[in-house]
């Protein structure tokens, strides 16, 4: 995803008591996060994943993985 295509982490994740008791979703969505994290740890593919929850763009959810990849990175160099 060019650096022009990449949603704001808003646009990905929001937080809001009022939906899923404030567990991280998908933006405009109820879909947890985790559900994604939890297919790609069973070896389930994104498009599993989209085939599953159609309310996730595309979009989030490489702008999720996107997103976990910089605050690993950052982590790291941050030692």
């Amino acid at each position: 995803m060019s650096v022009e295509q990449r949603l704001h982490a808003d646009e990905i994740v929001s937080m809001n008591p009022g939906v899923m008791h404030g567990t991280p979703c998908f933006t405009s969505t109820r879909v947890p996060v985790q559900t994604l994290l939890d297919y790609i740890e069973e070896g389930d593919s994104i498009d599993d994943f989209l085939a599953d929850f159609p309310g996730v763009k595309r979009e989030q959810a490489t702008g999720l993985l996107a997103l976990a990849q910089e605050c690993l990175l950052e982590s790291m160099s941050s030692r």
